[in-house]
């Protein structure tokens, strides 16, 4: 009987330190910290303390720096960091040449797209600039025609819901840092260039002047995306009436209840895809990588932070469930120059500031 009880208490014992592993498993205590510098529309994710307690089942403690992805690129001392994840592919291609790595990870995407307000969308709908179908949509063809005749919206007629006397203008950030400027400069350099990539020295000295306007007009601009998009939310129309921003953003706003009514999402004709791409520096940042690419619970979390995974179902689903008006099926969606031609450009705009 006394060799029975014993033989029990051991099972309990065993059972106790197998439980007591799996939950230190699931802690951060003991986790291997991994850093790494990001875009700043991810800052929100890897807050998320549902996704830092993801990561913590793995083993990992994952902190990071926000940062604008072209920075990220060119003038952030990487050797502090075992992955870069800047938000799109070219800002990436150009760490790993020069760092001669081979590896990515593309986790997750989001197009760019115009946030807006009904009066505005209805607005540029009677100009033709905006037409309205199962989602609204934003003609960058028209709109550049505006931008190039300095059309204020105080000039449109019949404009008694917004007429201030200032440019019919998108707001973006500072394309000398900022990923999603120079993703809107590369949807307006296609349409400037006649509806084809620019390439080549002629076709950038072509379209520079315009795209120069763009910018400089709109006066003073912020380093990362959050900057305008919380002006959007938080000040209205009468500050941003349009924005340039990661459709992620708005669905993220819209799942966690900060769109108030009468705000609009639009999709540029054409646009372009932000693939968020992670670069590992080292073997923790591959982990990192690997975590974000693979991990079902990692994904399921990106999808609630309104990124696009590899699993349409799940974005659908999401943006069904909160009633956001999203775009299921994108086909308007033009590629972006190559890494050296985009920096030929934004240091062309860098250099009309003076």
């Amino acid at each position: 009987m006394r060799r029975l009880i014993s033989m029990a208490l051991a099972g309990v014992l065993a059972i106790g330190v197998v439980i007591a592993i799996v939950e230190g498993r699931g802690s951060s205590h003991g986790a291997i910290t991994i850093r790494g510098v990001i875009g700043s529309e991810k800052q929100a994710f890897f807050d998320d303390p549902q996704v830092r307690e993801a990561f913590a089942r793995k083993g990992v403690r994952v902190e990071v720096d926000p940062a604008g992805s072209r920075q990220i690129a060119t003038s952030i001392d990487l050797a502090r960091y075992d992955f870069a994840f800047p938000s799109s592919a070219p800002a990436a291609d150009r760490i790993r040449q020069a760092r001669r790595i081979t590896t990515r990870y593309t986790p997750f995407s989001s197009p760019m797209v115009i946030a807006t307000f009904q009066p505005i969308a209805d607005l540029l709908a009677r100009e033709g600039v905006a037409r309205h179908g199962a989602t609204w949509t934003f003609d960058m063809s028209r709109y550049l025609r505006l931008v190039a005749r300095k059309t204020r919206w105080d000039q449109v007629p019949n404009n008694t819901a917004y007429p201030v006397r200032k440019d019919i203008l998108v707001s973006t950030t500072d394309p000398r840092s900022s990923n999603s400027a120079a993703m809107y400069l590369a949807i307006a350099s296609y349409v400037a260039n006649g509806d084809t990539v620019v390439r080549g020295g002629a076709a950038e000295r072509k379209v520079l002047p315009l795209l120069s306007g763009l910018f400089l007009d709109q006066g003073y601009t912020e380093n990362t995306t959050e900057g305008p998009f919380e002006d959007y939310l938080s000040l209205g129309m009468g500050k941003t009436p349009l924005v340039c921003a990661y459709e992620a953003q708005f669905v993220d706003a819209g799942v966690r209840g900060r769109l108030r009514p009468g705000m609009v999402l639009m999709y540029p004709s054409p646009t372009v895809q932000s693939t968020h791409t992670l670069v590992p520096l080292d073997a923790k940042g591959d982990r990192v990588g690997r975590l974000l690419t693979t991990d079902p619970e990692l994904q399921r979390l990106a999808a609630q932070h309104g990124f696009r995974t590899a699993d349409p179902a799940r974005f659908a689903k999401l943006t069904a469930d909160h009633r956001i008006p999203v775009a299921t099926d994108l086909i308007d969606v033009v590629g972006v120059p190559t890494y050296d031609t985009l920096e030929h450009l934004l240091d062309g705009v860098a250099k009309s500031y003076g």
